[in-house]
């Protein structure tokens, strides 16, 4: 039977998703939903979309017009919002609800982790005249801008669009490396400190594998 799925994507895992379930179901109808944050988005298997939906009722508006029979949530595990509406765009549409959610990182021997709930404390955990890796979105950096005694060392799928709002800082692009591109990033930055979120997913853990070898201190912003 013929069936319309609707991912909500954005992560590698979604991608590879979508690529399984053209190739295993050619005939199906798949669409990838992303938000449209990055300038050059990896090419994805099956129909994609840009953008927001309009909260739950316009998704589950959506859904109805489209005659998506399965939704599928393989967003970032911080996207709350995005999940959230899904959730309750699904229960009104009636259509059931996947979520594939990557698991978390956990700690290994030899981590130095300070774990912290938020980046405001994580902001607070640096100390004064660190060099750290900021490892986060352009839309999560305001927490850091009082840091005037902090060097910041700013990762980034673009080049921003305005000023960020911090007083030293360098800006680097593209994706994070395996974990010897980055320890060799961290040396050549003189970086004593790594600040990120408990992402999981084997793409960007090379910067944890990399801390664990030079002993680094990680500030892990917690789900």
């Amino acid at each position: 039977m013929t069936r319309t799925v609707l991912i909500l994507g954005g992560t590698r895992e979604a991608a590879m998703l979508a690529a399984e379930i053209v190739a295993a179901h050619p005939d199906w109808r798949v669409i990838t939903s992303l938000a449209g944050r990055t300038q050059a988005a990896e090419p994805v298997a099956g129909e994609t979309r840009t953008g927001g939906f309009g909260g739950p009722e316009g998704l589950a508006a959506y859904l109805r017009a489209e005659g998506v029979t399965d939704l599928i949530d393989t967003t970032h595990p911080y996207a709350r919002r995005i999940s959230a509406n899904a959730e309750r765009a699904a229960a009104i549409a009636g259509v059931p609800l996947e979520v594939r959610t990557r698991r978390p990182w956990e700690r290994q021997p030899g981590d130095d982790w300070i774990e912290v709930s938020s980046e405001a404390e994580a902001a607070s955990a640096l100390p004064a005249g660190a060099r750290a890796l900021l490892a986060l979105g352009r839309q999560h950096l305001k927490p850091f801008a009082g840091r005037d005694d902090v060097f910041f060392l700013v990762r980034m799928v673009d080049q921003p669009a305005a000023p960020l709002p911090l007083k030293h800082h360098a800006i680097i692009t593209g994706k994070p490396g395996q974990a010897d591109e980055e320890a060799a990033l961290l040396r050549t930055h003189a970086i004593d400190h790594i600040v990120c979120r408990n992402s999981g997913g084997d793409r960007s853990h090379g910067k944890i594998a990399a801390a664990r070898t030079l002993r680094i201190p990680v500030i892990m912003i917690g789900r």
